[in-house]
């Protein structure tokens, strides 16, 4: 087999820097590999036994994400490499190839055996040897343990804005009990009150039967403020001449449960002749209806919310399976209500035919958690959020939008790196991001990527495969790259 000569080496610029001696040393241990168009020069997944360097040519670094083969750069620059960037590790890590390399046309590349690649590095550059296990290892426990608390603190986040959400509803279900008890008992007197004066039984059932029948409570926001202000002092009126006494105190309440005065005629003529104390019971009994309305409300406002909670969570179903992405973006919504200022409005834009999506249902709510929180902080409590779910070919397209100030343009390629954030020290860990983006690329085979990064118009697009893989090979992402100045 040939091998490059040291003359040859030394124009690359990996190998610029070597002298004589170690450039012979190189060209003795390495050997020359012709590959065709197409040729496979590793593959992921298999025992990362030598380093390759391109000499000439074209070459291609891909990663297998659940099935799917993503091209991660494509380059035709002499001395780009990949293969087994990680052998001056040792036996600390398993050492396999962590992507693919294929000649996307005919190449010639230079392959060097990891153990001799590790041993050069350990012995011409311990201290840049030991940096780089300290860097590898302390990013790799960092990244971890960062991870972690990243996910707990959006847990935490999560968990406050639905203690918040649930104690409304419980409070208000609480208050209504606690009155109901009371107006139940002002009903019971008022009736007992109306037997005092001499009500009889045919009256009395009158009145009881009267009750199912007067009206339902207008639906809240129908009427205007002025229009229940014209009813009140209409309703005042009536009542104040036909001798009620109270008229003014007892109006309000009564139109608020939709008694006006043909309601009133109706009670009148039940009453016969004792109209005061009749309308006093069925202020009563309408208070105790509104006290149920508003329990019935509090607890079905609870139910929501621990259906949302469920659903966000995921923990009735399996972790694996078909999930509509509209009901996982409104669960969100709903977990992330509070953050959600009042000056920002929503805009939904679903599409009504887009088939359930074959994911990990509760990690791609942590996707949208984390895109959502984003574009929220970049508004600063006013603006529009978008969201908008499309069918793109086979794959599903989840778009949050925001009106916020934008990304820079030179912080745009650095979004998806690991501890990189534009948000005050102590306010982001720089791991949202490239949380979600391992989440979509390497979980789910699919892409995340920025639309448009300016201000008004920041767009996240995410793209989520329709069909199941045929085989789950996910890669980590941790790998070498075929790119200049790249080790992994």
């Amino acid at each position: 087999m040939s091998t490059a000569s040291p003359e040859e080496l030394r124009g690359l610029f990996l190998f610029e820097d070597l002298d004589d001696e170690k450039l012979g040393w190189l060209s003795l241990c390495g050997t020359v590999a012709e590959y065709p168009a197409e040729g496979v020069i590793c593959a992921q997944g298999d025992p990362a036994e030598f380093l390759y360097v391109l000499l000439d040519g074209e070459m291609a670094m891909t990663q297998t994400v659940r099935g799917h083969a993503v091209e991660v750069s494509r380059t035709d620059r002499p001395g780009t490499y990949g293969g087994a960037v990680q052998a001056y590790l040792g036996h600390k890590i398993e050492q396999r190839y962590q992507h693919s390399l294929r000649a996307t046309r005919p190449a010639r590349v230079f392959v060097l055996p990891a153990l001799k690649f590790a041993k050069a590095v350990r012995k011409w550059f311990p201290m840049a040897t030991h940096l780089l296990e300290g860097i590898f290892f302390g990013m790799t426990n960092a990244r971890r343990i960062v991870d972690q608390r990243e996910r707990l603190t959006a847990l935490g986040t999560i968990t406050a804005g639905l203690t918040h959400e649930l104690n409304n509803p419980a409070a208000a279900a609480a208050r209504a009990s606690a009155e109901l008890g009371e107006r139940l008992l002002g009903a019971q007197r008022g009736l007992a009150d109306l037997a005092a004066q001499g009500v009889d039984c045919t009256h009395l059932s009158a009145l009881v039967s009267l009750r199912p029948a007067l009206p339902a409570p207008p639906a809240g926001g129908r009427r205007s403020p002025l229009e229940v202000s014209d009813a009140e002092d209409e309703l005042g009126d009536w009542l104040e001449e036909h001798g009620v006494p109270d008229a003014w105190d007892l109006a309000p309440g009564l139109v608020a449960a939709g008694v006006g005065t043909e309601q009133a005629e109706e009670v009148e003529r039940a009453a016969g002749g004792h109209l005061p104390a009749a309308m006093r019971w069925l202020a009563e009994v309408m208070e105790v209806t509104q006290l149920q309305t508003e329990i019935s409300e509090a607890m079905g406002r609870i139910t929501a919310l621990l259906d949302s909670a469920r659903q966000y969570s995921q923990l009735d179903r399996a972790p694996y399976g078909r999930a509509d992405l509209r009901e996982l973006l409104d669960s969100t919504l709903t977990m992330l209500k509070r953050k959600i200022g009042p000056d920002v409005t929503v805009k939904l834009d679903y599409d009504p035919e887009l088939p359930p999506v074959p994911v990990f249902a509760a990690e791609l709510n942590q996707v949208w958690t984390n895109l959502i929180v984003n574009a929220l902080y970049a508004m600063q409590g006013a603006g529009t959020l978008t969201i908008r779910t499309a069918r793109v070919n086979d794959h599903a397209l989840v778009e949050i939008g925001d009106t916020g100030t934008g990304i820079p343009d030179e912080d745009v390629d650095r979004i998806f790196t690991p501890f990189f954030t534009t948000k005050p020290v102590g306010q982001g860990t720089g791991l949202g991001l490239d949380i979600s983006w391992r989440i979509v690329a390497d979980r789910h085979g699919g892409d995340i990527k920025v639309a448009s990064s300016l201000p008004g118009d920041t767009r996240f697009q995410v793209l989520l495969p329709l069909t199941e893989p045929a085989a789950e090979n996910s890669g980590d992402g941790s790998g070498g790259a075929a790119g200049e100045g790249s080790t992994g």
